[in-house]
């Protein structure tokens, strides 16, 4: 009997099981992942983005340049942003992790996304879900930021497409319609 199940390998890649290859050791960890629980079984060297892009079909976090140097990869864990290229997924096990698909509620996105929409902070969206993250994370520490704190806090990930001047306004305008409403208290 053939096996056609796929597993993620020894490199945190979703690979078919090779018959001949030493088998790999995995263990089964627990992931909560946007308020869900998640049993995932993998390598102990499986990276927490291959996790959720491959095994949990949670494709808003990008792989771009697989070395923590972009933030297109970004998740919040705890709340605080982290590359998911550089990060063990079973590091996360009792951590909360958010991706860009956990930001909308009830169908709502949240207001930084509708500023990143309205304000057209950008292009050709690859590091979107990188840069709405770290913005969501300094708001929540800080909801009133002046534009050289917002450069400073999303220096961290890189848009190619240039658009900075549109995401810090983005930020702003997204850090007033939260102030003025309960979102975020």
């Amino acid at each position: 009997m053939q096996n056609n199940s796929k597993t993620i390998g020894q490199q945190g890649t979703l690979t078919a099981p090779d018959p001949a290859a030493p088998p790999v050791r995995t263990s089964t960890f627990h992931l909560r992942i946007n308020g869900a629980e998640h049993a995932v079984t993998a390598p102990p060297t499986a990276l927490l983005l291959t996790v959720l892009r491959e095994q949990l079909q949670l494709t808003g976090t990008k792989l771009v340049c697989d070395r923590g140097e972009c933030g297109a990869c970004s998740v919040l864990l705890d709340g605080e942003p982290a590359y998911s290229c550089l990060t063990l997924a079973a590091a996360c096990e009792g951590r909360d992790i958010t991706t860009i698909e956990g930001l909308s509620a009830n169908g709502e996105l949240h207001p930084l996304q509708r500023a990143f929409i309205e304000y057209d902070a950008l292009q050709c969206g690859f590091c979107t879900p990188g840069q709405i993250l770290a913005g969501v994370a300094l708001l929540e520490r800080n909801p009133d930021p002046s534009e050289e704190e917002i450069v400073r806090w999303m220096s961290g990930n890189l848009c190619r497409c240039g658009t900075y001047p549109k995401i810090v306004r983005a930020v702003r305008a997204a850090a007033s319609a939260m102030r003025g409403s309960s979102h975020g208290t």
